[in-house]
């Protein structure tokens, strides 16, 4: 486990969410789902050290444009030293300016989120998902992940029925057990909405 990790979350353990970096297994079953090989557009939300960007990185096509939203400055500076050709801004996923910084007519293949939405109020994963989504282009997809048994928990159930309720189809992979704690992924096929656009950001 990151030192520096366990440091942040000791800190700021509402926006971290977890006591260590999710796993490569987890972040190698996040990329698969989130189709980033073949997208010419990724937004990550809480990419925190960088275990899914990392990931990401590897297999994002050469002219692929990147977009990570991270509150925590630390891991920004960090994220930056480490992946130069990618783009961070420490900034909240619910009040980023996407029309104003990247025009009114951006939109995104993958958006690919590690934010710990069972430590989230009702009214923040609202606010996050109604702000985010409508930047899917339309067949998009927004994967997440939660912790096995965890995910029945009051906050998990109710993230789970925004989601679905936002969505065309919700899919759900196999259990990650090379995680701690185990964890799947949730996968959520977009369809158009009058508010998205249909150009990817470049």
């Amino acid at each position: 486990m990151s030192w520096r990790f366990f440091q942040q979350f000791l800190t700021n353990w509402q926006t971290t969410g977890a006591i260590a970096p999710s796993s490569p297994a987890l972040a190698r079953r996040i990329v698969e789902c989130a189709q980033v090989a073949k997208a010419r557009s990724v937004l990550e939300l809480g990419p925190g050290t960088g275990a899914f960007t990392t990931a990401i990185d590897e297999v994002l096509p050469e002219g692929a444009s990147y977009l990570g939203l991270e509150l925590n400055q630390t891991f920004v500076d960090q994220l930056r030293q480490q992946h130069p050709r990618m783009r961070f801004e420490a900034a909240p996923c619910q009040e980023f300016d996407f029309a104003g910084d990247l025009g009114p007519d951006c939109c995104f293949d993958s958006i690919v989120s590690g934010l710990p939405w069972t430590n989230f109020p009702a009214s923040l994963q609202t606010a996050i998902l109604d702000h985010v989504l409508p930047r899917l282009r339309p067949g998009g997809v927004f994967v997440t992940f939660a912790y096995t048994g965890f995910h029945m928990l009051p906050q998990g159930q109710r993230f789970r029925a925004l989601l679905k309720e936002r969505c065309v189809e919700l899919r759900t992979s196999s259990t990650v057990w090379g995680n701690l704690p185990p964890a799947f992924v949730y996968e959520a096929v977009m369809v158009s909405r009058p508010e998205a656009s249909t150009r990817p950001v470049g």
